[in-house]
């Protein structure tokens, strides 16, 4: 056997032995040590007696001390990628029912700032501990910068001009030429010699200027299942609120409606004014925005819900019936997250297409040109995926 064919065997049997832990059964004669001791102690400390492993197993070594789960966070974060990471992180929550460690200052310095993580700790902040609360408002603040640094500026371009790619202009900006018709439209104009086609005529984008609706309301359900909508919400609300020419309103909900609009020029605070959990009437809120609406034909009502309706569902879809009569474009979506493909109502997200307001799961990546499509009355492309 050749000593790469070794190497193979050598490292196959290293990631079974990674795979199967140290219960002495794993067959694979190999001792792990250094790195390897170190990965496999972080992963059985969160993996050996969840409760999906069944009859037999060794429990799990978090302990209930804070130092160890300090330790165990710092470990995860040595070993893994920032991504693995969150995974490992939203696990030990959810597997072990370790929701405390979000109550200890050190502990939270130790993990991975995300809006999984940022959920996690609105949906506990009654439960914080004074000593927690500064840093855990410095998480949300941490995580909400880079979704603003990542998604804000991106809103106001599609907002405020992004290409009509309905319209065709023949004095494009550079930005938005469309090369491919540019080519094909002077192809007359090749020139063999040099390899290149002298674009006479410049085809491309024209950019929106008018017809821009001025109300947006962003309808909100803070069900804790929506908690990372809700981040991905404010900072858009934000956002929204910085556009001069558009009168942005954001709404959250569960069993009583709250108009946090005041709090748009700091997505932190909105969030800290938001209550995660408790029912959803999904009715009642629509009433509320109903009664904010000035101008039906120029405003966007965006729900953002799952639509497990505990109030009227019937109702619901009378409300939203008179809305899209009125002149109102609905728009609902079932998620704003990246979580993939949310829970939801299908039954109640089928009649709400039927009456004119698409239902389906959107990305924050997606929402720009989302948003963009519907202020300017035209179908939004729904979200692939």
């Amino acid at each position: 056997m050749t000593l790469p064919q070794t190497a193979r065997q050598d490292e196959r049997l290293r990631r079974w032995r990674l795979v199967l832990g140290d219960d002495g059964a794993d067959g694979t004669g190999r001792p792990l040590s250094g790195r390897d001791a170190g990965v496999d102690r972080a992963l059985g400390a969160l993996y050996r007696g969840a409760p999906e492993a069944g009859e037999g197993r060794r429990p799990a070594g978090l302990g209930a001390g804070a130092p160890q789960l300090a330790r165990w966070l710092g470990d995860v974060r040595r070993y893994f990628p920032s991504t693995v990471v969150r995974l490992l992180q939203q696990d030990a929550i959810d597997r072990l029912g370790l929701a405390r460690l979000l109550l200890e200052p050190e502990m939270l310095a130790a993990v991975e700032p995300d809006v999984q993580l940022v959920a996690a700790l609105l949906a506990l902040r009654q439960a914080l501990p004074e000593t927690t609360r500064a840093s855990a408002r410095q998480v949300v603040a941490t995580v909400v910068a880079e979704l603003e640094r990542r998604l804000a500026e991106r809103l106001r371009t599609a907002l405020a001009g992004a290409p009509d790619r309905g319209a065709r202009s023949h004095r494009p900006r550079p930005r938005d030429i469309d090369w491919d018709r540019t080519v094909r439209a002077n192809l007359q104009h090749f020139l063999p010699e040099r390899g290149t086609v002298v674009p006479e005529r410049l085809v491309g984008h024209a950019r929106a200027r008018h017809g821009l609706a001025q109300q947006v309301i962003l309808c909100v359900d803070q069900s804790g299942s929506m908690a990372p909508s809700l981040v991905h919400a404010a900072v858009f609300g934000a956002a929204l609120a910085s556009i001069r020419s558009l009168d942005t309103r954001l709404v959250v909900f569960d069993t009583a409606v709250v108009d946090l609009t005041e709090h748009l020029g700091d997505p932190v605070d909105l969030l800290f004014a938001a209550q995660l959990g408790g029912g959803t009437d999904i009715d009642r809120a629509l009433a509320y925005c109903e009664s904010r609406i000035t101008r039906p034909a120029d405003t966007v009502v965006v729900l953002i819900s799952d639509l497990c309706e505990g109030g009227s569902p019937d109702g619901m879809l009378r409300r939203v019936a008179a809305l899209r009569a009125a002149g109102v474009r609905v728009v609902v979506l079932l998620a704003l997250n990246d979580q993939g493909t949310p829970a939801y109502d299908q039954e109640r997200a089928d009649a709400l297409a039927a009456l004119g307001a698409p239902a389906f799961a959107c990305t924050p990546d997606a929402f720009p040109d989302l948003l963009a499509a519907a202020l300017r009355d035209r179908p939004p492309a729904v979200p692939q995926g």
